[in-house]
C-alpha cells in the first residue's frame, strides 16, 4: 500500500478533565475527499484545529507526507490551506485581493504588508477566482458578495496558497441547502481535477451531503472514531449508531 498523503495517528487531546480527541486514527490519500460527521461536542472542531496545527495534540501525531505537522514552520505551513465556517475574509478589500492573501507565504514578507504582489501572483489569483466561477467579481467588495460567493472566495484563496491538503470545517453551515451542495461539489471536484490532485477532508453536520461529495465518510462520537467506511457504504444504521443513542462500537 503507498504512503498516505495525510495520517492521523492515534492523535489524543483533553481539556482538563474533558477528553475530546480519544485515540483517533485515519488516513486520506492524494485526490481523495474525506468528509468528517458527528454530533455536536463529538470533538471535530478540536480534531480540525489540531489538524491545521493550531492545536497541539497531548499525544498521537498528525502527518502530511510523513512529517508531523506540529513541527511545520514558516512557508512550510502553506502547505495545508484551512477554509472556515465564518469565511474569514477582508471585509473592505476585494475579491482578488483576499485570494492574494493565499499567496502570502509565497512572496517576501514586505510585498505582503504592501499588497504589491508579482503578476504572477495576480495571474495565479485570477485563475483561482475563475476556477471558483468568481473572475468577473474580482474587484468586487468581499463584504459585497453572498454568503455563497464568500465561501467561493474563500476557497480560491486556499487555492491560491497550492497546498497539498485543504481541511476545510463547516464550510456550509452558514449557507442554505442549495448553495451549500454548490460549494460542496466545487471542492469536490477541485479535490478529483487532473493528475495527482490535491486533499480534502471536510467537516460537516450533513450526512446526505458527506454521501453525495465524499469519498470517505469518518465518524467522531465522544472523541471517539466509530466509523470510517467509503461514502457509498455509509448505511443508515451507522449513522443511527453515530448521532444516535445506540452502544459505542469502534471503527473496524
Amino acid at each position: 500500500m503507498s504512503a498516505p498523503l495525510f495520517e492521523v495517528r492515534a492523535a489524543r487531546k483533553s481539556y482538563g478533565e474533558l477528553v475530546a480527541l480519544d485515540d483517533a486514527s485515519f488516513r486520506v490519500a492524494r485526490g481523495q475527499m474525506l468528509a468528517v460527521l458527528g454530533p455536536s461536542g463529538a470533538g471535530k472542531s478540536t480534531l480540525f484545529r489540531c489538524l491545521a496545527g493550531l492545536a497541539p495534540l497531548d499525544g498521537g501525531a498528525a502527518l502530511l507526507h510523513g512529517g508531523d505537522v506540529a513541527e511545520l514552520r514558516g512557508r512550510q505551513r502553506r502547505r495545508i490551506a484551512v477554509v472556515f465556517q465564518q469565511f474569514n475574509l477582508v471585509n473592505r478589500l476585494s475579491a482578488l485581493d483576499n485570494v492574494l492573501a493565499g499567496r502570502l507565504g509565497h512572496v517576501p514578507a514586505w510585498r505582503g504588508w504592501l499588497r504589491r504582489f508579482g503578476a504572477d501572483d495576480i495571474r495565479l489569483a485570477l485563475e483561482c477566482l475563475d476556477r471558483v466561477g468568481l473572475l468577473e467579481h474580482a474587484d468586487q467588495r468581499a463584504d459585497a458578495l453572498s454568503g455563497g460567493q464568500q465561501q467561493r472566495v474563500a476557497i480560491a484563496r486556499a487555492l491560491a496558497q497550492q497546498p497539498d491538503l485543504i481541511i476545510a470545517d463547516e464550510p456550509v453551515a452558514s449557507l442554505d441547502p442549495h448553495t451549500g451542495a454548490g460549494v460542496m461539489a466545487l471542492l469536490s471536484s477541485i479535490c478529483h481535477e487532473g493528475e495527482g490532485g490535491i486533499a480534502v477532508i471536510c467537516s460537516l453536520h450533513q450526512p446526505e451531503l458527506a454521501r453525495r461529495y465524499a469519498d470517505r465518510v469518518v465518524g467522531l462520537r465522544q472523541g471517539r472514531i466509530v466509523l470510517d467506511v467509503a461514502a457509498a457504504d455509509c448505511a443508515d444504521d451507522a449513522l443511527e449508531q453515530l448521532y444516535g443513542a445506540a452502544p459505542l462500537a469502534p471503527a473496524a
